[in-house]
């Protein structure tokens, strides 16, 4: 009789990677506040060893305001996740969206926390479907796997 392995997901270990916050010059402080926000996302899995994976989602947000740069925050957030039993096809889905939808949150914490101690407004990202997001960049690889077939 042979037992069947239970697929195993969990999220073992959370933790800030990198972080940085800039302020180039002070004079951004002595302006009427109306910035212009340049915010860039992405995330990353590397295999840690055969049943952990390290998953991270960086964003660096750049403020612009009256023409120069009021700040720079640059934030990873990174988690180990036990995945195990898992299928070879699902894995890209839950390292591509599952884990970035648990990362999130955390990653807002963190960007909100070095702005207002920055003393400038708070600045909350707004929330991201990781699955739609996922779905979309699985459908742009298929059309340009299209593509280059034709």
């Amino acid at each position: 009789m042979s037992e069947e392995q239970q697929p195993q997901l969990a999220l073992e270990r959370i933790y800030t990677k990198d972080l940085s916050f800039e302020v180039p010059g002070a004079s951004v402080f002595t302006k009427e506040w109306q910035p212009e926000l340049n915010i860039n996302l992405s995330s990353a899995a590397e295999k840690v060893d055969p049943t952990h994976f390290e998953v991270s989602l960086k964003v660096v947000v750049q403020a612009n305001n009256a023409g120069e740069t009021a700040f720079i925050v640059d934030v990873t957030q990174a988690g180990i996740f036990l995945i195990d039993g898992i299928e070879e096809d699902r894995l890209p889905y839950i390292l591509g969206a599952y884990c970035p939808n648990i990362l999130f949150p955390f990653l807002r914490e963190a960007v909100n926390d070095l702005v207002t101690k920055g003393s400038f407004p708070q600045l909350l990202l707004t929330p991201i479907n990781f699955d739609a997001e996922f779905e979309a960049n699985m459908q742009r690889a298929q059309e340009t796997a299209a593509e280059g077939q034709a």
